[in-house]
């Protein structure tokens, strides 16, 4: 607070009254609410796995304060009174909307993969992609996996080009149990490149006695095609392909709780939920009724409008165009004046010459799906930019401030994206915006 203060009197800005520094102070001593704390995301990362990934539909949020409030029927059977199996409404309806057999829950899809490769057994083979030995989050990697589940990884192929012969090999001598195969949902790797075709590689497991694993990491459930983006595959689609069990996750583009989902025969999903390791993995009550929740919101044909992560997808960019320009109108593009809602777009960054000038304007932007999820593809947006003394510091007052809000910066101008943005914090994201610029003009 000190610095802050030197910093702002070196600027030129009045020394501030005692009275302020004995409420900034007292603000900084006083006890803080528990938690991480709120954020706005104004990065145009529709899942941002720094600010906590998928937001949850209203419906998943009233169903865990519900399953957290008091008792419900998570292992009692409603009609017998007797013991019954673990909340099943989650797993029910992932059977419902992927065609699976039957379908296991656990508490993230590392461990859904982990327990499924186990399959293998006990220094069994689990034959992988020279491709698809991929690290997710955390610097966790498929072959660690693998070894931590007690199997052991067969290598085939190579970074960029394998064949469904390459497996053929491992599977007919022996080397291994199970195939994994990895979507690379957070890479891509282009030029010259081939993959088996899933349909293919399932005949080929399959006539080897060997069980296929097809990992897709984010799992979608609609078409992502439909929105602009690259078609991601879908769990349906891999089942239907011949894939014996399919696991992603369920807090990306699922939208909702964090969660590994494994979907897939009957007969291999009891043999998962017997291994004691299903126990040290499984999700608690609350997650599995938002999961639940969630999931409903998929059968009854509303995700797009109920599930923030599919409504910010399938967001219009005009309305989001319209939603920048009203914020700015509420905004003063600078203490002074300038750069108002009148003021004509701009690209460029302000001239350093005039210190004291923010110029604010809507500005067409490119946000992206995040959380691992369709690499190097966006979707048009719009949003705010404010350009002027020093961005860096007013990032920092935007995330430090109450509102927090996070953004990003591109050509020494702060960006808004209005896409990650749900509507319905825009007014906080205006007083942000005040509080924000007024104290970055040093109030002179």
């Amino acid at each position: 607070m000190i610095a802050a203060e030197r910093e702002a009197l070196a600027r030129g800005a009045a020394s501030s009254s005692i009275e302020a520094l004995a409420e900034r102070v007292a603000a900084l001593l006083a006890p803080r609410a528990a938690g991480p704390g709120r954020a706005i995301n104004a990065t145009g990362v529709i899942v941002h796995t720094n600010l906590g990934r998928a937001p949850w539909p209203r419906a998943a949020i009233d169903a865990a304060l519900e399953a957290a409030s008091g008792g419900l029927f998570l292992e009692l059977d409603r009609e017998s009174g007797r013991r019954g199996r673990r909340y099943r409404a989650a797993e029910d309806a992932l059977v419902a909307l992927t065609g699976a057999g039957d379908a296991l829950v656990t508490n993230n899809n590392a461990a859904a993969v982990g327990l499924a490769v186990g399959l293998a057994g006990r220094g069994g083979g689990v034959v992988v992609s020279r491709g698809e030995l991929v690290e997710i989050g955390g610097g966790v990697r498929i072959p660690e996996i693998i070894r931590r589940a007690g199997a052991r990884l067969v290598e085939v192929g190579t970074t960029n080009r394998t064949r469904v012969a390459d497996y053929t090999e491992a599977l007919a001598d022996g080397r291994a149990r199970v195939v994994l195969r990895v979507h690379p949902s957070n890479f891509r790797i282009e030029g010259f490149t081939e993959a088996p075709d899933p349909v293919e590689l399932a005949a080929v497991a399959h006539a080897h006695g060997a069980i296929l694993v097809d990992d897709l990491g984010s799992g979608a459930l609609l078409d992502t095609a439909a929105y602009g983006l690259a078609h991601e595959p879908m769990p349906s689609e891999r089942l239907a392909g011949g894939a014996d069990l399919v696991t992603f996750s369920g807090d990306k583009l699922l939208g909702g709780p964090q969660g590994g989902l494994i979907v897939g025969r009957a007969d291999l999903i009891v043999r998962l939920r017997r291994d004691p390791l299903a126990r040290a993995v499984r999700p608690d009550k609350v997650s599995l009724a938002a999961l639940a929740a969630t999931l409903d919101l998929y059968r009854r044909g509303v995700a797009t409008v109920e599930i923030p992560v599919w409504r910010m997808i399938s967001a219009d960019p005009q309305v989001l165009r319209t939603r920048a320009a009203a914020v700015i109108a509420a905004v003063p593009g600078s203490p002074d004046g300038h750069g108002g809602p009148g003021s004509p777009d701009w690209t460029g960054s302000v001239d350093p010459g005039d210190p004291g000038r923010w110029q604010t304007a809507v500005v067409e932007l490119h946000s992206t799906v995040g959380g691992g999820s369709l690499p190097g593809e966006t979707l048009p947006s719009f949003g705010v930019a404010i350009a002027g003394r020093d961005a860096d510091s007013l990032l920092t007052r935007l995330r430090t401030g109450d509102p927090a809000v996070v953004g990003r910066i591109a050509d020494g101008r702060v960006l808004l994206d209005l896409r990650t943005v749900d509507p319905a914090e825009d007014a906080r994201l205006v007083d942000a915006l005040r509080g924000a610029l007024a104290g970055a003009s040093g109030r002179r």
